[in-house]
């Protein structure tokens, strides 16, 4: 029972489930937005009906194929990407990159290589070519 309850207690453990809770929360308020903000701009577009196509199906030998509804998922699954991306991943994008400039100020390149090192670096960690730190040294941090 106590590596039951050590397993349970694993810090991955509890992080994964702080993060199913987050992300079905997320979901929630993301499937809040298209639903009662983009898909009525989108019936505000088209002339004031919103797009439905569930009532589109075929049928063969008896069985009914409701291809309408998968469009409508389709359609659902597109418009929440696509939020997500404008929302979430872009600004979050532009939020990351502002920290880069920070770590190229750290790193310079190898002049045989090419590959990022530290700039205090007296030989390269990927091609062992010597280095002058007498440059870097005379260099004042930016």
């Amino acid at each position: 029972m106590s590596g039951f309850k050590k397993f349970l207690m694993r810090g991955n453990l509890v992080e994964l489930a702080v993060a199913v809770v987050v992300g079905a929360t997320f979901s929630g308020l993301i499937q809040a937005l298209v639903q009662d903000l983009i898909t009525p701009l989108i019936a505000a577009v088209t002339g004031g009906r919103q797009p439905d196509f569930s009532s589109y199906k075929f049928t063969v030998n008896g069985a009914v194929f409701k291809y309408g509804d998968f469009i409508n998922h389709l359609l659902t699954f597109l418009i929440v990407a696509a939020v997500i991306y404008w929302v979430v991943v872009l600004p979050m994008t532009r939020f990351l990159s502002l920290f880069d400039t920070k770590k190229e100020a750290a790193e310079k390149k190898c002049p045989e290589c090419l590959s990022d090192i530290p700039v205090g670096a007296r030989r390269c960690a990927f091609c062992t070519a010597e280095l002058s730190t007498v440059a870097a040294a005379e260099k004042p941090p930016a």
